[in-house]
């Protein structure tokens, strides 16, 4: 993410008192900025400005529900990451609530609006901006492939589950970018190789179609992953030193269907603190 603290809301952040800062943010107060708003927890010990997950909920989702999801909300704050949970507008409207990311929907500027989030979270519950991974799950998954495409160094990482491109694919996408895409073998919501919804008006794309894209983002020099390893329940494969300098791309297969998994909070904060924090810009 490019650089979004001036030195005013620096000295704003300092001046701000720990009743100010936990104001909003909780299930039933959330955080409002221009367009939109956001639910916030915060590890219980914090020495300083605190990284986070950025966490995208999917189709009919909204952030409250996110916080609900116990299990990851609890890992990430026991590793000292907070969770900032956006939502999406309904579509349309008045129907479910969604993220604009396919070309030619027309709705918010989802990049922009999850800028200000950060920016707002920054300010209001001191979170360092430099290190927040822009995760999401199902259609909050396949948001954070096409800001990533569109926008690489909107966010230090990127982290989607069960959600990748949707047919037509991106011709080509910009990069370098830093990604680990984690995904059900048996997921039949999206599954691996895409699926065709909406009565045949739209088509998940395949995931390892949309990989190849992000291979030639990042300048990789062949298919071939440098490592294929198990990691507890999670098969793993990277493409890095093959790539461009500063770049990652990693796919984690897990035996379930359309879900977080247990264990993900772990790898994706043991992944961002190894191969995520050293920026570049895009």
């Amino acid at each position: 993410m490019r650089k979004i603290l001036s030195s005013v809301f620096l000295g704003a952040s300092l001046m701000m008192t720990p009743q100010l800062a936990s104001a909003c943010g909780t299930p039933d107060d959330a955080c409002d900025v221009a367009t939109g708003f956001y639910h916030v927890e915060l590890p219980k010990v914090a020495d300083g400005p605190v990284p986070a997950v950025l966490f995208l909920h999917g189709y009919g989702g909204s952030g409250a529900g996110v916080l609900k999801m116990r299990g990851m909300v609890e890992d990430l704050k026991a590793r000292g990451y907070a969770v900032i949970a956006p939502t999406a507008e309904r579509r349309g409207g008045t129907g479910k609530r969604s993220w604009v990311f396919y070309p030619g929907w027309e709705g918010r500027d989802e990049n922009q609006f999850l800028q200000a989030v950060v920016q707002d979270a920054a300010l209001k519950h001191d979170i360092d901006a430099d290190r927040v991974i822009l995760s999401g799950f199902s259609a909050g998954g396949f948001m954070v492939n096409y800001l990533a495409c569109d926008d690489p160094g909107a966010f230090p990482a990127y982290a989607p589950v069960s959600g990748g491109f949707w047919n037509p694919m991106p011709e080509s996408c910009k990069g370098p970018i830093r990604m680990l895409h984690t995904h059900g073998w048996t997921d039949g919501v999206v599954p691996l190789e895409g699926r065709i919804l909406g009565g045949g008006r739209f088509e998940q794309g395949d995931i390892f179609a949309g990989l190849e894209i992000w291979r030639r983002a990042n300048a990789c020099q062949g298919h071939k992953p440098e490592q294929m390893r198990n990691s507890g329940d999670f098969l793993r494969r990277v493409w890095q030193s093959a790539c461009a300098p500063g770049s990652y791309l990693e796919l984690a297969l897990f035996p379930g269907g359309h879900k977080v998994p247990k264990g993900w909070a772990d790898m994706v904060v043991d992944w961002f603190e190894t191969h995520g924090l050293s920026r570049q810009d895009g």
